[in-house]
């Protein structure tokens, strides 16, 4: 892993504590991650939150590498400057079987020049920049990480703990990587084709009150019918006065946000439950199975039953693996 000052802390620590998990965890330590920090701000690097990470001089890092992370931060803007840096990472790649990056980290592989030509993605909130600095990359704003021939790169600062995941499953096979994601209590471990934030956060509660109330009612009340006239007179306004003023608040019509809370909330019974298509159907309040299979496809773009398929994680019986105790302890 490449560091630098100013570094994002959660882009180092997140993808390094799913490593040294997986080698707590594996019978044959040979199999797992030695973990090797280097920078040209060697030996003491400090991330944005004030931690210290010991490093060696990028030049020790000339061997021959399974993966090589470059993380984002605060301080990437004097990274990208640094002429040294981005032709270590050159180097770096060309010796390295996997080529990574952390939000912001896909700004100095892709000025690197190691990703034209290839589909990466970065955080939500500066892909437009990447796409407008870098034209010769396919910049994705939707995925937590794409995997494109060896280069995987990841969204915002989490996403990298998926793409950690990624890499363990990968190499230690699905079943093992998700009980890693379970022993670190994670909510569930998100496949790279999972969107970067729900559509839930993409529509913020509205700053009036009477909007605000609406959302509410809404989220609440999914499995019912909800027209814009009902909603309208719980909040004691006029339909088309309610109608004007909750697109101007909300970023869309009354209507668009039931249908996308709809979704939302049939993204969370298809990833968490086993009930069956047409029950999650009238749960989420759509008249007709018909209508969610339409609905659901045209907002997500995959059927139901793929997007189960893709992202459902149901926690298994029992731990395939048990837990690290210290010698001496009682269990």
């Amino acid at each position: 892993m490449v560091v630098y000052p100013e570094v994002q802390a959660l882009d180092v620590t997140g993808p390094v504590e799913v490593f040294d998990t997986v080698n707590r965890f594996l019978p044959d330590p040979a199999a797992g991650y030695r973990i090797e920090y280097v920078s040209a701000a060697a030996p003491l690097v400090r991330t944005s939150a004030g931690l210290m990470i010991q490093a060696a001089p990028l030049e020790t890092g000339e061997g021959r590498m399974d993966n090589l992370l470059v993380p984002g931060g605060w301080g990437l803007g004097q990274a990208l400057a640094d002429h040294d840096l981005l032709c270590w990472i050159q180097r770096a790649a060309k010796r390295a079987q996997r080529v990574t990056s952390v939000c912001g980290g896909s700004f100095l592989l892709a000025e690197a020049g190691l990703l034209d030509g290839r589909r990466a993605t970065t955080h939500w909130a500066y892909c437009q920049d990447m796409a407008r600095r870098y034209p010769a990359v396919t910049v994705d704003p939707e995925p937590i990480y794409v995997w494109d021939g060896p280069y995987v790169t990841s969204a915002g600062v989490t996403a990298g703990i998926d793409m950690a995941l990624a890499l363990v499953e990968a190499d230690h096979g699905a079943e093992f990587a998700l009980e890693i994601a379970r022993y670190l209590v994670l909510f569930f471990k998100r496949d790279g084709g999972q969107p970067q934030f729900s559509g839930m956060l993409d529509a913020q509660l509205a700053d009036r009150v009477p909007i605000r109330t609406a959302q509410e009612w809404v989220r609440a009340h999914v499995e019912h019918p909800l027209p814009v006239p009902e909603l309208a007179e719980r909040v004691h306004m006029s339909p088309r006065n309610f109608s004007r003023v909750f697109r101007r608040e909300v970023g869309m019509t009354p209507g668009q946000y039931v249908v996308q809370t709809r979704v939302g909330r049939a993204r969370e019974l298809l990833e968490s439950t086993d009930l069956s298509i047409s029950q999650i159907a009238r749960r989420c309040g759509f008249g007709r199975v018909e209508t969610f299979l339409r609905t659901f496809d045209r907002a997500v773009g995959l059927t139901p039953g793929a997007y189960r398929q893709r992202f459902q994680v149901l926690a298994p019986a029992g731990l395939l693996i048990e837990p690290p105790v210290a010698a001496g302890s009682q269990g």
